[in-house]
């Protein structure tokens, strides 16, 4: 095993094998984006989400994908085209992963592939000590999920951040309030249909407690570009506290823990969820203040 892996895996003392699917998933998670970012993806793409959360922000839950979104706009661009700088940086640490593309829908928004690698060859090349780690079916795969949204709107803002394993490299993420307009937008426009993505809100307490502001202009944008607004509104915080707060009296709180139990390791604090709390965290919901409160104006 290349000494990089193993200063990654050391950074875990897994208990069981769902705790070392998660490791591996993570130290995958890890290459393909140092693999992205020597590959060029960061010239014209941006990461967000859980993990972006996660690698930069300390946020304490698992995420399962890697999520990026073009800075501009545009139809030519196809996510395979990074597919071999992938497959090149796995090779040079000895690990064996398979790239899937789903198929590409020409009016899709948002392109998406897997990373999928035997389970009992992952487990026996990173944790070959471990007897309960050869316990596992032959045949299971670890799948790690990743798109690009292709329709990404304009007010952004974006910086650059660095990770030193498995060697250093350079990622472009959105800056914090960007981020967290992103995760305020995914409250109040995700469609739950029958599950509450919880981890949703898990996500937004935690950028409140670290008393985050958010980037209303990109939020006002993709709340335009999925339709959830006319083109001519313009937001206003008090606008959007009161969206956030009759999204939080209609939550199924039980359905919004049930789903994030299985990404956290303290859920204690799950049993404060109701909708008071979400409720109560509006008094601490500020904008980004390089981009002031526009009030009403049209």
């Amino acid at each position: 095993m290349n000494s990089a892996i193993e200063s990654m895996i050391d950074r875990y003392d897994p208990k069981n094998n769902a705790e070392r699917e998660n490791a591996v998933k993570e130290i995958i998670q890890e290459i393909a984006l140092a693999g992205l970012s020597r590959g060029g993806l960061f010239e014209k793409a941006a990461f967000y989400g859980g993990t972006c959360l996660r690698m930069f922000h300390g946020l304490n839950r698992f995420s399962e994908e890697l999520d990026f979104a073009l800075l501009e706009k545009g139809s030519t661009f196809r996510l395979d085209e990074y597919f071999p700088a992938l497959k090149k940086e796995f090779i040079s640490y000895g690990i064996d992963v398979e790239i899937e593309a789903k198929r590409i829908d020409e009016d899709a928004a948002v392109q998406s592939a897997f990373l999928k690698g035997n389970t009992l060859m992952l487990f026996v090349s990173f944790f070959p000590k471990s007897d309960e780690a050869r316990r596992v079916i032959s045949n299971q795969k670890i799948r790690i999920k990743f798109e690009i949204d292709t329709d990404n709107p304009e007010g952004g803002k974006t910086e650059y951040r660095y990770r030193m394993l498995p060697a250093p490299y350079e990622v472009r993420i959105f800056d914090e309030p960007t981020l967290f307009a992103g995760k305020i937008h995914e409250i109040l426009c995700r469609e739950y249909r029958d599950r509450v993505k919880g981890r949703d809100y898990y996500d937004y307490l935690f950028y409140i407690g670290k008393g985050a502001s958010f980037n209303l202009e990109y939020l006002e944008n993709k709340m335009k570009n999925s339709g959830r607004i006319e083109a001519e509104t313009t937001l206003s915080l008090e606008e959007v506290k009161q969206m956030l707060k009759s999204r939080f009296s209609a939550v199924n709180y039980d359905a919004a823990k049930a789903d994030v139990s299985n990404f956290i390791d303290d859920t204690y604090n799950l049993n404060l969820w109701k909708k008071e709390l979400f409720i109560s965290t509006l008094d601490y919901l500020n904008i980004d203040k390089e981009m002031p409160d526009r009030g009403h104006e049209r």
